[in-house]
């Protein structure tokens, strides 16, 4: 054996068992599901076993022999969007949880490829189970299901636009049945980039609701996310305007709206009312702060991690599908008054 061949040995799964004085089978476990569900001491004497013998998992091997890697994989499209940050924070702590290692994989943004892509990382077994954030092919994952199973949550498009539940556009109509209960009766919708499904639903619910209350709009203004484009809707108004309240699809449309009813000498909200999308985190330091809706994208991210796991192990899902979305009331919306313009 060459010189200092034992020291750079890699110290062995029974090893750790023997230092620690538990069996091989319950040092897996703890490496594992990270301890979880065993005794204090027992898992402390692990940890400190794998420290003292500086001991690290051969995945390759563990791969090789059982199948099971530890590790699963999260699909998104190749693009950028803030929400998918927060979602996958929360994907990875089920992951966590559940014992398993989360990695982002992207792919192309053509449906074929995507799908071929999908299939490819199935094949190769280097991950336990696909999470597809964006649509796949209907056939996607069937060579290789059961052993990898491959689910799709489908949030996003090609793009990294909203899909599914990332695009209920539900909360509009409880901003506008709130403002109506406070005497408003004449709105704007501010729109967004009508290519994303989040936008186009937000004006459709604007448009049902109004109609639906036997209230007034004055139309749908903009159709992107710049502010600008809010800021020329509020000033565009006609002078003796009616409109009380805007309702716009995002929170930097509603500071452009913001800025062009000051622009215009308008009070917020004493005059005009104004609600956001988004509870950007600046929203709560405006003045005056912003009505918004906030979505718990963690809470969507670890409900299709979980969903994944429980394809995975057989189990029914434990946690509740219950509402993702909840409206902040804050400072930029009052009952409606007469006011002067």
């Amino acid at each position: 054996m060459p010189m200092g061949a034992e020291s750079r040995r890699r110290p062995t799964i029974r090893e750790v068992a023997q230092a620690a004085g538990v069996s091989h089978q319950t040092v897996s476990r703890y490496i594992r599901f990270g301890g979880a569900g065993m005794k204090t001491g027992t898992r402390e004497r692990i940890g400190a076993a794998i420290e003292e013998l500086g001991y690290r998992p051969n995945l390759t091997a563990r791969a090789m022999r059982t199948h099971r890697t530890g590790r699963l994989a999260a699909l998104l499209p190749a693009g950028s969007a803030a929400s998918s940050l927060r979602m996958l924070g929360g994907a990875t702590t089920a992951a966590h949880a559940s014992g398993y290692h989360l990695e982002v994989v992207t792919l192309d943004r053509t449906a074929g490829p995507r799908s071929e892509r999908v299939n490819e990382l199935a094949d190769s077994r280097q991950f336990e189970g696909l999470l597809s954030f964006t649509p796949l092919l209907p056939d996607t994952g069937a060579s290789s299901a059961p052993a990898v199973p491959v689910v799709v949550a489908a949030d996003y498009d090609s793009e990294m636009r909203a899909l599914g539940a990332l695009a209920d556009a539900s909360p509009v109509a409880e901003l506008i049945e709130r403002l109506a209960e406070d005497g408003h009766r004449c709105f704007l919708h501010v729109a967004g980039d009508r290519t994303h499904a989040s936008a186009r639903g937000r004006e459709q619910v604007y448009l049902e609701t109004i109609d639906r209350l036997g209230l007034r709009s004055a139309g749908v203004a903009g159709a992107d996310w710049s502010p600008e484009s809010a800021r020329q809707a509020v000033l565009g108004l006609p002078s003796g305007t009616d409109v009380t309240a805007v309702i716009a699809a995002n929170d930097l449309l509603a500071a452009g709206a913001v800025r062009g009813a000051i622009e215009r000498g308008w009070r917020v909200p004493e005059d005009l009312s104004v609600t956001g999308w988004d509870n950007n985190p600046v929203a709560a330091w405006l003045p005056p702060t912003l009505t918004t809706v906030d979505m718990d994208y963690e809470a969507l991210g670890r409900r299709a991690l979980n969903r994944l796991v429980s394809v995975l192990r057989g189990t029914e899902v434990t946690e509740p599908a219950g509402p993702v979305t909840r409206v902040f009331w804050r400072g930029s919306t009052a009952a409606a008054r007469p006011t002067v313009r």
